[in-house]
């Protein structure tokens, strides 16, 4: 069929054939062997011209190991003929450990394609492909292929699948059942799931500036610096030892001579000191508080009656009693550690924030600090609190341990569903996840604890945000950057990649495209992957639902792959239109 080079390019090569009217649809993407006495290249049937083929050359196989690319060409008196079964093993893996079985290919002669485990789940990842095309079904058949592998138990795994719909609690929550030691864990927001899933939480004090940042949605520098006044104080607020408790006196006792020397009329001041009182009093220093005068006693909340002339009655008296609780030596105080605090302390820290440093008074910052006392008062009395409401305090790293062990249990798929709150929230919560994993994967050992975070509809939380303008970088670049180093990878699951970061995409390593249809999308990923070819794309196009295009540096060379179905399926067909609409 096949009997000379006619031409040979930088990237392809022109091969005459023999009779034409014998040739199959099945040579469009045979694989061949450019042979000569040195150089041994595959190629494959790119193109079929009138009495030749045009063929793309992928790479040389060297001393039994193929290499991607092309750094010699075949020489024009090369032979030419199809691949040996060791060949084929080269191009599509073999089933040894580390290996595990992604699909047959279909241009392949329906050989079993072996993906390299360690490169494919140590590397980022993205997912794409049209609403419909398979992607949940193939995401939940590779973490099943990785589980089902019986030369390979990845007991110590930890998956994290941030889920928009719960569509993936069918498909793993039996994983036990393939070996004991496997086991499954749903978290969910939607009280009223299907599924029986434990609550959602998360402690707040694990949250930082950031985070709290995310939660209100600031935008502004000085909404940043309002939050971080607000969190200094709430960690001293939760503090109990002495020097704490002086401390918080000493604040009080500040923040009160400021308003007592402010230019406002007495009832305001009355007004705004009460609620300072109301907010955050101590048992030494409070409204009720015993004030010693020359032979008389007070309360305190009697010194500041209003006199005619619109003053405090006992203004002298009340100035020499709060004076006692101001200790300039304490201005430098730092709390030692965290401890444990609430949503309402973190609002009462902001309360007081706002009167002591006068935020409220001040015409070119009041704007903003409504906005955030408005914002939290509504996160703490709306139903997204009850994610926050921890019993008892724990460590950043006993709360990740929490997750993945619970009654002796390791848990290697942690399934967090987010299907019942809004897009703002999700997204919020998702990144604090994210940030609170690399934080604690940046303080073990390089890489001993991998956590892969698997992000469904990753087009509602990695944005092209502004994140970076406010503080300095964008958690999801950060770790696209940074996470494959301290073993936090994550694979992006997409049927818009054009909303996607760009920074992400680009620091990605391995690709499941299943097919895409719109053109703004196909152009993006075009530009944005590394390497990609333009016969690449165009293989995508012609894709049947279930088939991926996959390539990466888990991969030798890019190749059409056929899923098997997996098996439980995730919950992401579409619904049966007909038997909805004819069921009694």
């Amino acid at each position: 069929m096949f009997e000379k080079i006619m031409y040979i390019g930088d990237h392809d090569a022109q091969i005459q054939i023999s009779n034409t009217e014998m040739i199959s649809s099945d040579i469009m993407n045979m694989p061949l062997i450019l042979q000569d006495s040195e150089k041994t290249i595959l190629g494959e049937v790119k193109d079929l011209l009138d009495g030749s083929v045009k063929v793309k050359l992928l790479g040389e196989i060297q001393e039994g190991k193929f290499i991607g690319g092309l750094l010699r060409k075949p020489s024009l008196n090369a032979s030419i003929r199809s691949l040996s079964v060791d060949e084929l093993s080269l191009i599509v893996g073999s089933p040894n450990f580390g290996f595990m079985e992604l699909g047959i290919s279909p241009f392949y002669s329906n050989q079993k394609v072996y993906a390299d485990i360690n490169e494919l789940f140590s590397r980022h990842m993205c997912i794409f492909g049209n609403t419909g095309g398979g992607k949940s079904c193939g995401v939940a058949r590779v973490i099943q292929n990785v589980f089902y592998n019986p030369q390979f138990i990845p007991f110590k795994s930890n998956f994290l699948i941030f889920d928009s719909s719960g569509e993936y609690y069918n498909a793993f929550s039996k994983i036990h059942e393939v070996n004991p030691n496997y086991h499954f864990r749903f978290f969910t927001t939607n009280t009223n799931s299907i599924h029986q899933g434990e609550s959602l939480n998360l402690p707040i004090w694990l949250l930082n500036v950031e985070d709290i940042a995310l939660l209100l949605s600031a935008t502004t520098h000085t909404q940043l610096s309002i939050i971080e006044k607000m969190m200094k104080l709430v960690k001293i607020f939760s503090q109990s030892d002495s020097e704490a408790v002086q401390y918080k006196n000493h604040l009080i006792a500040n923040a009160i001579m400021t308003i007592l020397y402010s230019n406002q009329g007495s009832a305001s001041k009355r007004d705004e000191i009460f609620s300072i009182f109301n907010t955050c009093p101590t048992e030494e220093f409070h409204l009720n508080s015993t004030v010693q005068g020359i032979g008389y006693t007070r309360k305190l909340q009697d010194c500041f009656l209003i006199d005619s002339n619109d003053q405090f009655s006992e203004r002298v008296l009340l100035t020499e009693y709060v004076s006692k609780f101001i200790r300039p030596e304490l201005n430098q105080y730092e709390p030692e550690k965290v401890h444990y605090f609430t949503l309402v302390d973190m609002e009462n820290a902001l309360n007081f924030a706002l009167i002591s440093e006068g935020w409220l008074r001040n015409e070119n910052v009041y704007a903003d600090a409504i906005s955030l006392k408005v914002k939290l008062h509504e996160l703490v009395i709306g139903p997204n609190a009850k994610f926050f409401n921890c019993q008892e305090y724990v460590r950043l790293d006993q709360y990740l341990s929490g997750l993945i062990v619970k009654d002796n249990q390791k848990f290697q798929i942690i399934n967090i569903n987010l299907e019942d709150v809004d897009d703002s929230f999700a997204k919020s919560i998702v990144k604090i996840f994210t940030r609170l994993i690399f934080e604690f994967s940046r303080k073990v050992p390089h890489g001993s604890v991998p956590f892969n975070l698997i992000l469904e509809e990753a087009h509602r939380y990695v944005q092209k945000d502004d994140d970076e303008f406010l503080f300095g970088y964008n958690i999801f670049d950060r770790v696209a950057k940074e996470g494959r180093k301290y073993g936090v990878i994550m694979a992006l699951i997409s049927q818009r990649p054009v909303d996607l970061s760009e920074t992400v995409i680009s620091q990605c390593s391995n690709f499941l495209i299943f097919k895409m249809s719109h053109p703004r999308d196909i152009e993006y990923i075009t530009k944005m992957i590394p390497n990609i070819t333009e016969d690449t794309i165009e293989k995508q196009k012609s894709l049947q639902v279930g088939n991926c295009l996959a390539f990466g540096s888990g991969f030798k060379i890019p190749i059409v792959v056929k899923m098997e179905m997996p098996n439980p399926m995730p919950q992401s067909s579409s619904c049966n239109v007909v038997e909805n609409w004819t069921s009694r």
